[in-house]
């Protein structure tokens, strides 16, 4: 008897991934959402997303939806809910699993404005959205922010060299309150995680501000003795 047999009496239902796409550029935090080329709800706005396929597990098919959309490869992305309302997609009963991704928007292979009708908008243009997707992106904001309070997953939005006022803005967007400028270069430079370049940028003014990179493998040695990054 196969195993299909087994189940043959049970209901079938579509599963899907939408992902949750967060970039940071000119010290905006922005979310990666696309017009819907199919029905139901053809040219609403949308996340990126896809069904399951045969063979493939969930993290595998956000995978793949990320790369079709974005054409990048082993970035940060982590599950973060699954989403089951029975009236929640219009055309079906359709199961979805959200993901949220950190990527650095400079680093795209593709460009998934022309290629999927795709826009980077800062959060506080976002239309509104089909199905449940708005209550995804809460979701998932709440879940970075009590992600990125105690681990660096901020740097994976900055990038390779940043200066501390961008690594500043990009905290006070995932936190959508001001910080302290003195309290947070003291704090963040008291963890010993940053290497000081001898580079400078001079895009804002003539003197320049310091460039910095994160040592994640320092980050890993001190976390082992006992490090809790904490901002």
């Amino acid at each position: 008897m196969s195993a299909q047999s087994f189940y043959a009496n049970v209901p079938r239902h579509l599963v899907a991934v939408d992902c949750i796409i967060f970039g940071f550029e000119n010290s905006k935090l922005k979310l990666l959402i696309m017009q819907r080329k199919v029905d139901p709800m053809q040219g609403e706005w949308s996340l990126m997303g896809g069904f399951l396929q045969d063979g493939e597990s969930m993290d595998d098919a956000a995978a793949r939806v990320l790369k079709q959309t974005t054409g990048l490869e082993n970035i940060y992305m982590d599950q973060l809910a699954c989403y089951g309302d029975v009236g929640r997609d219009t055309g079906a009963r359709v199961i979805s699993m959200a993901y949220y991704a950190l990527i650095r928007i400079r680093e795209h292979e593709q460009n998934p404005t022309q290629q999927f009708s795709a826009h980077w908008l800062e959060l506080h243009q976002i239309p509104d959205l089909i199905f449940d997707h708005r209550q995804m992106i809460a979701d998932a904001l709440k879940k970075l922010r009590d992600n990125a309070h105690f681990h660096p997953i901020g740097f994976e939005l900055l990038p390779e060299k940043f200066t501390l006022s961008q690594l500043r803005s990009l905290y006070e967007e995932i936190y959508q309150k001001e910080l302290d400028k003195r309290n947070f270069r003291k704090k963040i430079l008291s963890m010993d995680v940053l290497e000081k370049l001898e580079e400078k940028d001079k895009t804002t003014s003539k003197k320049g501000a310091h460039l910095y990179r994160f040592d994640k493998q320092k980050y890993e040695e001190l976390k082992r003795r006992g490090l809790v990054f904490e901002i």
